[in-house]
């Protein structure tokens, strides 16, 4: 019981109830339970009379008051906070939204253009002329098959759990739309899939199909499909195709045909040929990778970084015996210079080769020679290279090679002398407009990024450089060789300058001789 006199007491005294009644229902955190003791005390302080004295409420003449709205959605906003960290599970989540920070307003490269895939841009206006070309997908899928669609909407259903838990956060969904979604999105990548690899008129697609043809709109559709938001789980494409081929319970095989059909995307100018696939998948069969996915519940954009990363095992990050060695730092070029620009190791005597090799991160130094492999750079890199981040970035068991590679270079290039010079080795090949937009591009590929400077994937590649460029006898050897050895004239030059010099050297020594040991 409490006798009130004022508006504002009113006011804590209510809220006091809400909490209460909270915490004696047992759904109570530490911090309510907290609060509701600071009210407790605040009351007291201003000689406010609780329950704990009187048994009824004593109020001022007049209508007694309601329980203010705010009081209400605190009391809602808790209840939901509960339900929400009971019910979730965090450790299965492998499609994410990408976070604010790492847009910068470029929300284009994270954002699908003309097909959604998912739950995220589902139902957008710009993707409803695509979405018909999806009915006519599944149409196909039921021809071909002879089976009913409520087979296939039985056996999503089944899978619907488990697919929501891949998703960050509520998906504003029924549960028949996120079947008919599953269901719909599922058999268009797969005919996408089976087409580039089988043929689209093998399928029953006409040649000049709109869609399903080999043209200008399918490697649109791919830079699509390989962006963070834009994933369906590798699960259920798995589910899918076993259901069109009779196997259910089949896993893998979607994974290797999404590695023939994103292989235009690789930024390298080496197409994946059959020999390297078949090296590719006997190496991960021979670790269960592909077996793997469709357990985790990942999907096409993390089959496509495996492959980026793919033949050969990975360099160990260096670990720095520091107090601040495990501190997450922003990469920016205050904090995270790694190593120093083309310009710079050029003068300490670093010399540059193009190595022969498709794992496009594959970077050696030994010796002063510092070996990139080539990388191919066009319209849609930026784009790739961004969603790589963003997913290394948000997933916790993912590693942060690809990351870590884009660093390096955004280190190495920092004026368009960078990436002329790196062009004329043969190390970068590009479609862009001019060197200028391929340096902006890795200037701008790194902003915002949560990255940890001290297990860097290619934290000991930058220190073997870093050391090397430190040495003076490095850096007076690569000036004398810039400035009198840079063209034969150069060298003709010095050679002559020298034979001359040992020669007036030689008279003078004759001289001195001849007049302190005068001939008879």
């Amino acid at each position: 019981m409490v006798a009130v006199f004022n508006k504002e007491l009113l006011s804590w005294y209510l809220l006091t109830l809400k909490l209460k009644e909270t915490v004696e229902s047992g759904v109570s955190t530490p911090q309510a339970s907290a609060l509701y003791r600071s009210e407790q005390a605040y009351l007291l302080e201003h000689h406010v009379e609780t329950s704990a004295t009187r048994e009824a409420v004593v109020f001022e003449p007049g209508p007694r008051p309601e329980v203010s709205e705010w009081v209400i959605n605190i009391g809602e906003k808790l209840e939901q906070a509960r339900q929400e960290d009971l019910g979730s599970s965090w450790g299965k989540v492998s499609i994410y939204k990408v976070p604010q920070y790492l847009k910068g307003g470029d929300n284009k490269a994270y954002i699908p253009q003309i097909v959604s895939l998912g739950p995220y841009h589902h139902g957008r206006r710009r993707h409803r002329n695509m979405d018909r070309h999806k009915w006519r997908s599944l149409y196909q899928v039921l021809k071909r098959t002879n089976q009913d669609v409520k087979f296939y909407l039985d056996s999503m259903k089944e899978l619907e759990e488990r697919t929501r838990a891949c998703y960050e956060g509520k998906i504003n969904l029924s549960s028949n739309e996120f079947v008919e979604m599953m269901v719909l999105d599922g058999c268009f990548i797969l005919d996408l899939f089976r087409g580039a690899a089988e043929g689209f008129q093998q399928i029953g697609y006409s040649p000049n199909d709109p869609v399903f043809a080999m043209r200008g709109s399918i490697h649109s559709i791919q830079r699509d499909m390989i962006m963070l938001e834009n994933q369906i789980p590798l699960f259920v494409l798995d589910r899918l195709l076993g259901l069109q081929l009779g196997y259910p319970d089949q896993v893998g095989l979607v994974a290797r045909l999404a590695l023939g059909f994103f292989d235009p995307l690789m930024p390298t100018d080496e197409p994946l040929t059959k020999s390297s696939r078949d090296k590719l998948e006997s190496s991960r069969g021979s670790t269960n990778t592909l077996d793997s996915l469709s357990g985790q519940g990942l999907h096409c954009l993390d089959v496509f970084r495996h492959s980026l990363l793919r033949k050969g095992a990975s360099p160990k990050p260096r670990v720095w015996k520091k107090q601040w060695s495990h501190v997450c730092r922003v990469a920016d070029k205050r904090r995270q210079q790694l190593t120093h620009c083309v310009t710079d190791l050029r003068e300490s005597g670093v010399m540059f080769k193009k190595r022969k090799t498709d794992r496009f991160w594959d970077i050696t130094f030994s010796n002063g020679l510092l070996e990139i492999p080539r990388l191919l750079i066009h319209d849609g890199t930026k784009s790739l290279f961004l969603n790589l981040i963003a997913y290394e970035q948000s997933h916790l068991d993912c590693g942060n090679e690809i990351t870590s590679y884009v660093i390096f270079m955004n280190n190495m290039i920092n004026t368009t002398a960078d990436v002329g010079y790196l062009h004329y080795c043969g190390i970068i090949e590009h479609w862009l407009g001019s060197d200028h937009e391929v340096a902006q591009l890795f200037n701008k590929l790194c902003q915002e990024v949560v990255f940890d400077i001290n297990h860097s994937y290619h934290s000991r590649l930058s220190a073997e450089i870093n050391k090397f460029h430190d040495h003076r006898w490095n850096t007076w050897q690569a000036t004398l060789k810039h400035t009198y050895f840079n063209n034969p004239w150069a060298i003709i030059s010095f050679i002559a300058a020298v034979v001359l010099l040992i020669l007036t050297f030689a008279q003078t020594i004759y001289g001195v001789f001849g007049f302190y040991n005068p001939s008879n």
